[in-house]
């Protein structure tokens, strides 16, 4: 071995065999510095704190809060608009709220990106129970004035609002912060009444006295949406007779021998049973006498019941008679806690055969089917239930002034106990309506509200529904379900913190004065002065001499102002009219909870269709709610609730509750199947946090790699990059197509996934394998080393870009270190990921996948071994197949063509067929490729030989690869780099 003789002029000065030979335990240090390694300042991982601070500076630094003006102020062809379902202003933001701001920001972001006018306005529902009740606490309502009682809630929501908008911020959401929507907004109460009056006059809205759900406990109405059903409430249930007076004539002929006949009804409501007025059966439904084994009574019960009921009762219940619900007409039954009443056998389509008797106890005044009977059958309406729930002095003495849900149930159970009315009790574990927001059981009561008839808009608001996109698909049944269910909407509330419905009712007749011209000039005060005015100024403020007189009414002190306030589901459902866009008030999206779809949803959908004959939105996105990671609802009590500030900044004990930042928290959205329920929890967000900074050290490679590197002077025209970079190109387009499309569907996840597979599969096991060679070794100039970053960049910013909407703290991060561009660039103002259809060359795809499939054969064949320490011959027999390797390596033999690059071997030959001298070691292995160009017009299957051997070339000291044709000496390839490097 020859020995280096060292130049006292240094490296320069080393004599040209010196640089050619030199001892292998001097090798490592002389060249080091001579390959040209990643070098960047973006750092792999940033944590704690510098997280934090990192994230504000960006923030700062690349205009986050400028970003919705800047591109609201772009010239833009088309314009997105996704209209942001209003969260209530009662409380701190949470995990939910992330949710869905940042479902909604990763859309508007992208939609930004590849050039659109994004319309985005956030907003807040600012008025209702539950921020009454919390802004007054403990105080109650008795001691306030209605305007002190507003006063107090709207400072709670403004408090409230102004934590949750800086929450929002925080994580990153672009929107229009200036210019955010209030309900309690008067301008935006305007709007409301507004719609409130197109209603009207078309007949939609209008006030009846009818069974509503009420909340005791809020002393209120409630709409159906404003419920939430309790499982597990147990009631007491009773199996009641009613005994028969009057026989229906189809009866009375068979009942000469029998003794009394009773109707047995079973109600899990037996508070309800004073009001009764009928007893309703099925018309085409088999009804039977039936004899008790064990006492002879006898009862009348539905056929298919008797059965169930012997088995409940406990005794073997024997038919008498047999015969079709319609042969009831004209039964008359004794009422079971006033003998003195009677009420009729009455058919309706209500009654069910699931449960119970096939005989359903009506009282109209507690029950929206008991009314439908009542207003078809002319029945009375009966109210004994007060705003408390308790009973009125139309009751009995003995019930007045008791809760029906509690002492007066059961003073009800004892008189009918009392008269022998009863003929078995159980507890009844059922699911039950409770108030949304006191957790308490409602009751449905008559009293006079004001409704909309959804009846009438149901048709519509279905063919709307049906004919738009809805994600996911599955959610439209759901929709429509809903709509079906909604008997009419109850609109007026008995508070004081809300929009008061514009009505003034006659002194004398209670007649209500409600008209275009009234409500039009209350809308105008409301726009000027907000709703407090109502309590505020006197009536003839709103009651001016033109209104009275364009309504035909008397004296304005011959009226009363209204004190009921709108549904706050009416609140935000009339946001189209105040927030959309004037020239098309039709958003493209309408992104929530699937608690919206019998909510902002549906109120949004029916208030449109009624004014405008059209649905609000183009497109519905109904996402999960978030829960634990054991799928737990989260709850304080159980000690589970995930607190986004906290996942942010981190807790008080660091080492469990470290701080994230905001991209963990955007990174746990975009990667979770939003469309069911979405667990979080410390390990979520330890993976979340792993796989972004893994993202990080596959952008800072990249980085690394691109230093020095300027595309806008230095990159390589397309016709002269390599054929495997070209392929690259070839992937990142495909790449950045699928991501578009995923983007465009909220598919976020599977964005997550594309990007996943892209770096892993395409980018670490293929492309950064094969190039590093090139990138380390080659010279800094070189053709080969300018194409391969060529493409590093453009791969750098197509990762970066498709990233952005996801991360866009990291997404700026990078460009901040990225190469090409000016300063005070930034990446969301610079445009969406750029490819070209020049990327796509015939024949580019087959010659790589054609070349990797030889490569695979090869590697199989030598299992746990090194491919660099092989040389390979590959025989293809002359055809398409061998001209597509030929474009990888011109000569016969090489070792560092692309296709030797591929192979990630020594040296490579290529030939159309073995030699006949292979050594014995020479390990073969064989294949077939099928080549398919333009469309499947060229289809050609080739065959392949691979001859591997432990290659005769030495190692390199300076690139590590066997190349050298003498031990311990530097490649012709190194040679000549560093002998241009003098």
């Amino acid at each position: 071995m020859l020995l280096v003789r060292r130049s006292a002029v240094g490296f320069g000065g080393v004599a040209r065999w010196g640089l050619r030979c030199l001892c292998s335990g001097d090798a490592a240090g002389r060249y080091r510095d001579t390959v040209l390694l990643p070098r960047t300042d973006f750092p792999m991982r940033v944590n704690g704190p510098n997280l934090l601070e990192r994230e504000i500076q960006i923030q700062q630094k690349c205009g986050f809060d400028q970003l919705y003006t800047w591109q609201r102020e772009k010239k833009a062809k088309k314009e997105y608009c996704l209209h942001d379902g209003p969260p209530y202003a009662n409380g701190d933001p949470h995990v939910g709220h992330a949710l869905n701001k940042i479902l909604k920001d990763i859309r508007n972001r992208f939609e930004v990106l590849r050039g659109r006018q994004v319309h985005y306005v956030p907003g807040w529902d600012c008025h209702g129970l539950p921020i009454e009740l919390k802004a007054l606490g403990d105080l109650g309502t008795n001691e306030l004035s209605p305007l002190e009682i507003r006063q107090k809630a709207r400072e709670f929501a403004e408090r409230a609002i102004s934590r949750q908008r800086a929450a929002f911020q925080r994580w990153g959401v672009m929107a229009d912060w200036e210019n955010c929507y209030y309900t309690f907004d008067g301008k935006y109460e305007a709007a409301q009444l507004k719609v409130f009056q197109e209603m009207h006059n078309k007949g939609l809205i209008y006030q009846d006295y009818k069974p509503v759900f009420w909340s005791p406990s809020s002393r209120t109405a409630l709409a159906e949406a404003e419920l939430e059903y309790n499982p597990e409430h147990v009631s007491r249930a009773l199996y009641i007779t009613f005994p028969l007076l009057t026989l229906p004539a189809e009866l009375a002929a068979k009942a000469e021998s029998w003794a009394r006949v009773s109707a047995l009804i079973w109600t899990t409501q037996p508070w309800t049973i004073p009001a009764n007025q009928a007893v309703c059966y099925m018309p085409k439904v088999q009804y039977s006498v039936v004899k008790r084994a064990d006492n002879e009574q006898l009862l009348l019960v539905a056929s298919e019941r008797i059965n169930s009921l012997a088995s409940i009762l406990k005794t073997n219940l024997e038919s008498l008679a047999t015969f079709t619900g319609s042969d009831l007409k004209g039964g008359v039954c004794q009422h079971p806690t006033i003998p003195s009443k009677q009420v009729p056998l009455l058919p309706a389509n209500h009654v069910t055969m699931t449960k119970g008797t096939g005989l359903v106890h009506t009282a109209p005044a507690y029950g929206m089917e008991d009314y439908s009977v009542a207003t078809h059958f002319n029945l009375p309406v009966e109210c004994m239930v007060d705003e408390e729930g308790r009973f009125t002095e139309l009751a009995v003495p003995e019930l007045q002034k008791k809760s029906v849900m509690t002492e007066g149930n059961a003073t009800v159970i004892s008189m009918l106990q009392a008269a022998g009315s009863v003929v078995k009790e159980e507890d009844c574990v059922h699911s039950y309506p409770y108030d949304w927001r006191t957790k308490q059981p409602v009751v449905i009561r008559a009293s006079k509200q004001w409704f909309i008839n959804t009846a009438s808009l149901k048709d519509k608001a279905k063919d709307a529904l049906q004919k738009m996109r809805v994600i996911p698909e599955s959610a439209r049944s759901s929709l429509l379900a809903m709509l079906d269910r909604r008997t009419y909407w109850c609109i007026s509330r008995q508070r004081s913190w809300g929009v008061p419905i514009p009505v003034f009712y006659h002194k004398e007749t209670g007649e209500p004065l409600l008209n275009k011209h009234s409500v039009t000039h209350i809308a105008k005060v409301f726009s000027e002065k907000g709703s407090d005015s109502w309590w505020t100024e006197p009536a003839e403020t709103f009651l001016t001499p033109e209104v009275l007189q364009k309504s035909k009414a008397g004296a304005v002190s011959d009226y009363v102002r209204g004190e009921d306030v709108l549904d706050i589901w009416f609140d935000s459902g009339a946001s189209w009219a105040a927030v959309l866009p004037e020239s098309d008030p039709r958003a493209d999206s309408y992104v929530e909870g699937k608690d919206q779809v019998g909510g902002w949803f549906q109120s949004s959908l029916l208030t449109s269709v009624a004014v405008r004959n059209k649905a609000p939105y183009k497109a519905l996105v109904v996402h999960g709610f978030a829960v634990s990671e054991r799928g737990e609802k989260m709850s304080k009590s159980v000690g589970n609730v995930i607190d986004p500030d906290v996942v942010i900044n981190g807790g008080k004990d660091l080492s469990v509750s470290p701080p994230y930042g905001a991209d963990v928290l955007r990174w746990w959205v975009a990667e979770s199947n939003v469309f069911s329920e979405v667990q979080i929890g410390p390990n979520t967000l330890n993976a979340a946090k792993d796989s972004i900074n893994k993202l990080r050290n596959t952008l800072r490679f990249l980085l690394g790699n691109l230093q020095g590197f300027d595309p806008r002077s230095q990159a390589v025209d397309p016709k002269q990059i390599h054929y495997i970079d070209q392929f690259m190109l070839h992937v990142l387009r495909e790449f950045s197509m699928k991501v578009t499309d995923a983007y465009s569907e909220f598919n976020n996840g599977r964005v997550i996934r594309l990007l996943q597979s892209f770096i892993t599969r395409d980018l670490s096991n293929f492309y950064f394998s094969i190039i590093k060679d090139r990138l380390y070794c080659d010279p800094e100039d070189s053709l080969g080393r300018r194409s391969c970053q060529t493409v590093l960049e453009e791969i750098l910013d197509g990762v970066s870009r498709s990233i952005a909407p996801v991360l866009p703290h990291l997404a700026e991060e990078v460009y901040l270190h990225s190469p090409g561009h000016d300063e005070g660039d930034t990446l969301f103002r610079s445009g969406w990921i750029k490819t070209s259809s020049v990327w796509r060359r015939p024949g580019l795809e087959e010659a790589v996948e054609g070349a990797c499939a030889i490569r695979d054969s090869f590697l199989s064949s030598i299992p746990g071994r090194n491919a660099a320490e092989y040389e390979l011959i590959i025989a293809i027999e002359p055809g398409l197949f061998f001209e597509l390797m030929e474009s990888l390596q011109e000569e016969p033999t090489s070792t560092c063509s692309q296709l030797t690059e591929l192979m990630m071997a020594s040296r490579t030959t290529l030939a159309s067929s073995l030699p006949r001298d292979l050594p014995s070691d020479a390990i073969t292995s064989t294949g077939t490729f099928l080549i398919n160009l333009e469309g499947g017009v060229i289809r050609e299957e080739s065959a392949y030989i691979v001859a591997a051997m432990p290659t005769s070339l030495s190692h390199c000291p300076r690139c590590r690869r066997y190349t050298s044709d003498e031990p311990d000496c530097l490649c012709p390839r190194c040679q000549t780099v560093l002998e241009n490097a003098k």
